[in-house]
């Protein structure tokens, strides 16, 4: 039989399942490889064409693992696996001993991933922080205990050793419901929600067609995760007699925190981010309706409208309550003072 891996490059890692091994392949494999290969990777390494099933080409994620049977999966090599500090400017509110607390800017990646793996911030905290930065989070993560999307803007805190990247971690899994943690954003989003306030409690999980994007499951999906955001309307824009409004800027509460929880979740209730262009590309016409001068603006905003103004933690050495905020970016305020001079 020929060797389908013959002319392609990484390790080889060959399992064999014992008289134990029962569930899903792609969920045993992930136990076997360990912490490095999460499942979702590993259903993709699968998807992909890279396992052998007693030698034969296996493709399914949730076949069976049967006891005796002979596994070899093809990983990739390992990429850029220690991320090298970088002279990247930070814009520094707040650091001590174990905490630094940033102002991130649009287009700053978190931390390194395929498709970006230098000028991030973890870079750029590996150059400022030196070997104090905690290792907790993995080599690709040192100090993140939470992130925000590349081209959103706004507060972060990063832990710079382990005693206060387990106290944060915990805080950011509670999600303010027992801790003072909290979370605030500001968005500019398309119309205007029916209730000037509310909840949006709606699971979510990876997409369906697009595993990279996030969509909101049915109640009870085994594989979505609850999702909660309590929302407000700061601000309506072109305002008609009948309460309709081009765009709306919200607060957003987080109650969980999902990836791209905001973004899924006001398009959801239809209400998606200008510049959105994975969640709210369908509206994007609706600047056709607005004068020269404004409509130039909306469609040169090419980022989603949305800012982390607001972060409140425990310090996790003094037990102090702080809390920081950043205004608006300076594209942000310029995209309102648009809107707002095409309101009557």
């Amino acid at each position: 039989m020929s060797d389908p891996f013959k002319q392609a490059s990484g390790i080889r890692k060959v399992l064999t399942a014992d008289e134990n091994a029962t569930g899903r392949l792609d969920a045993w494999l992930t136990a076997q490889l360990g912490p490095e290969f999460s499942r979702s990777r590993v259903k993709v390494l699968i998807k992909e064409g890279q396992l052998l099933v007693k030698g034969a080409l296996a493709t399914d994620p949730q076949k069976k693992v049967r006891p005796g049977d002979t596994y070899e999966m093809l990983l990739p090599e390992p990429e850029n696996p220690a991320p090298k500090g970088e002279n990247i400017p930070l814009d520094i509110l707040y650091e001590d001993d174990d905490v630094i607390v940033i102002s991130k800017p649009s287009g700053l990646v978190v931390h390194p991933a395929a498709g970006n793996w230098t000028g991030t911030l973890v870079n750029a905290l590996i150059y400022h922080c030196g070997d104090s930065l905690s290792g907790i989070g993995g080599v690709k993560r040192p100090g993140i205990v939470h992130r925000l999307d590349k081209d959103t803007t706004g507060v972060m805190i990063v832990a710079k050793n382990d005693i206060a990247h387990r106290h944060l971690s915990a805080q950011f899994a509670d999600h303010g419901r027992t801790m003072p943690l909290e979370r605030a954003y500001q968005a500019i989003v398309w119309g205007r929600p029916r209730s000037l306030a509310g909840t949006i409690d709606a699971p979510l999980g990876r997409g369906t067609n697009d595993r990279t994007r996030r969509e909101v499951k049915r109640p009870g999906n085994q594989e979505a995760d609850e999702a909660i955001t309590h929302y407000e309307v700061l601000e309506r824009f072109q305002e008609t007699p009948d309460a309709l409004s081009l765009a709306s800027l919200v607060e957003c509460h987080l109650e969980t925190g999902r990836t791209h929880q905001i973004r899924v979740h006001m398009a959801h209730i239809g209400h998606p981010l200008l510049g959105d262009t994975v969640y709210g590309a369908g509206f994007k016409t609706k600047a056709n309706k607005l004068p020269d001068a404004v409509r130039k603006v909306v469609n040169g905003f090419t980022r989603q409208a949305l800012h982390a103004y607001m972060l409140q933690f425990e310090h996790p050495r003094t037990g102090e309550v702080m809390r920081f905020e950043v205004p608006l970016p300076d594209d942000m305020i310029e995209l309102v003072e648009a809107l707002r001079a095409a309101t009557p």
